[in-house]
């Protein structure tokens, strides 16, 4: 197969972390824009970037792009794609999108009318005059923004951030996305000790040992791609035992957690035994006033915010007390993400650097101590 464009979203402030991924695995001809970068490749790219990306949202195929402020426009750039490349002739292929700032403004319309232009294109192509849908699912996504419209093949399925091991959640956890994209900003090496004093269900702690042991994020799952007929399994397989022989077992890190709630501390070890690096953490439970960070070692966490008042003056709380345990630079950083656009005050000290990024729809600060 001829090469492949593929785009890969992420999380609004992690697209330099994206694209040093992307490169990393052999995408070209990159193009970044605001939580996105688009890049080409061939089968195995396309395979490597879903096994391998760990900031990545999902892995699509750009199909097309091109202006539509009318429905028939829709319907005729539609038409013109190449769906059979990927389509075949018994495969589902659902539709689902949103319009932003469009004239095409009607989300189920175009939805209707991006289906029907798909059904005639592969009606031609195949020679057939009705789908019976009971092969492999190939999710068509289209975007309109501005009356831009993009088409894209869903390849990966489920969200990239469903790594496997977190089938159970605390009530406010950290996508493994964004956990993995601050992971990388604090530098996390094979033999960095990492710590979380709020480590909830374990997410950074566990992207922090993917990274050190070079595991690959998917290595654990499966992919809607691997179903469609028109990739080579064999290619898939090589990618997974490629993903296995690099990972590195010499590595020396370790991490340390601690949550003040047993339920949070067996919750973390749990999802650690899935992971496959449970021997690497030492997890226990206690307050953040007994924390004592060790030497050489970078603290990456997620303290709680406070969404009503109350709360928020708990959390101004817990902010004064972490600022008089976790380190400020030197042989012990701190990585802390937060909303609170007075943290460093309660913390007692300035970030040495500051980012910004979005924990779901919650604007937050990356306050970085180095």
């Amino acid at each position: 197969m001829d090469k492949i464009r593929l785009c890969c979203p992420c999380h609004f402030g992690l697209e330099s972390i994206l694209k040093y991924e992307i490169q990393k695995i052999g995408g070209t001809d990159l193009r970044v824009s605001d939580g996105k970068i688009s890049f080409s490749g061939d089968e195995n790219i396309l395979a490597r970037a879903n096994l391998c990306l760990s900031t990545a949202e999902r892995v699509f195929i750009e199909l097309t792009e091109f202006r539509a402020s009318s429905f028939e426009d829709l319907f005729q750039g539609v038409r013109a794609a190449e769906l059979e490349r990927y389509i075949g002739e018994k495969d589902a292929f659902p539709v689902k999108g949103y319009s932003l700032n469009s004239t095409l403004h009607s989300v189920p319309d175009c939805q209707s009318i991006v289906k029907k232009a798909a059904a005639e294109r592969l009606k031609s192509k195949y020679g057939i005059s009705w789908f019976e849908e009971t092969g492999a699912v190939v999710q068509i996504k289209f975007s309109i923004l501005k009356d831009v419209v993009s088409i894209y093949l869903d390849t990966s399925g489920v969200g990239l951030h469903k790594r496997g091991y977190r089938k159970n959640s605390n009530a406010a956890p950290i996508k493994e996305t964004l956990a993995a994209g601050i992971v990388d900003l604090a530098r996390v090496r094979p033999d960095t000790i990492v710590c979380d004093p709020f480590c909830g269900s374990g997410t950074i702690l566990i992207e922090a040992a993917f990274k050190a042991l070079k595991i690959a994020p998917g290595i654990n799952r499966r992919f809607a791609a691997e179903k469609w007929n028109c990739f080579d399994q064999k290619i898939w397989r090589e990618e997974r035992s490629r993903a296995i022989d690099n990972v590195d077992r010499s590595a020396k890190f370790q991490g340390f957690g601690a949550d003040i709630d047993d339920a949070a501390v067996a919750l973390t070890l749990d999802n650690a035994h899935k992971a496959g690096i449970k021997s690497r953490l030492k997890i226990e439970q206690a307050d953040i006033t007994s924390f004592r960070q060790p030497e050489n070692s970078v603290v990456i966490c997620n303290p709680p915010y406070g969404e009503r008042l109350l709360e928020l003056r708990e959390a101004e709380d817990i902010y004064r007390k972490m600022g008089r345990v976790l380190g400020k630079g030197g042989d012990r950083q701190s990585y802390v993400i937060s909303p609170h656009e007075q943290f460093e005050q309660f913390f007692g000290a300035d970030a040495s650097k500051r980012r910004k990024l979005y924990n779901g729809m919650i604007k937050c600060q990356l306050y970085m101590y180095f």
